[in-house]
């Protein structure tokens, strides 16, 4: 927005010194003056607007100058904070993840350890069915 308002004040300031020159061209050719002094008038007011229009032209791209120093230090801050969050969130998003690694390993090796128990226990549930169906069976034969 800053960009349009400067572009808008340049286009003013050109057209007024414009409209001065005209209008300092008309006075001097309607003045009651030789043509010599006219010719020198009017090289006198050309230079004038010349240099008027040149130093504007540099004040106002001292102002540019300064306005894209501080915006590009902004944007430069903005950079740096941004940056600084999303290695902060990187971090802390990697330590949860880290964590719940562990814990889901912890879950898996207590999980493992439980079945493999639940299996040696329906062995041995299987061993003593079968040891009594032997019994049994051998009770049943004599």
């Amino acid at each position: 927005m800053a960009e349009n308002d400067g572009s808008g004040a340049a286009e003013k300031l050109t057209f007024l010194l414009v409209g001065a020159g005209i209008g300092a061209t008309l006075a001097l050719l309607f003045a009651p003056k030789s043509g010599r002094e006219l010719r020198g008038d009017i090289a006198d007011y050309t230079k004038r607007g010349v240099d008027a229009a040149g130093e504007q032209a540099r004040i106002l791209g001292g102002r540019a100058s300064e306005l894209y120093g501080t915006a590009a230090s902004k944007a430069s801050e903005a950079y740096g904070t941004a940056a600084g969050r999303v290695t902060e969130a990187y971090g802390t998003a990697r330590e949860k993840v880290a964590a719940g690694a562990g814990t889901v390993s912890e879950v898996a090796a207590r999980q493992k350890e439980q079945i493999a128990a639940a299996i040696e226990a329906g062995k041995q549930a299987y061993r003593e069915e079968k040891r009594k169906a032997g019994v049994a069976g051998e009770g049943e034969e004599a």
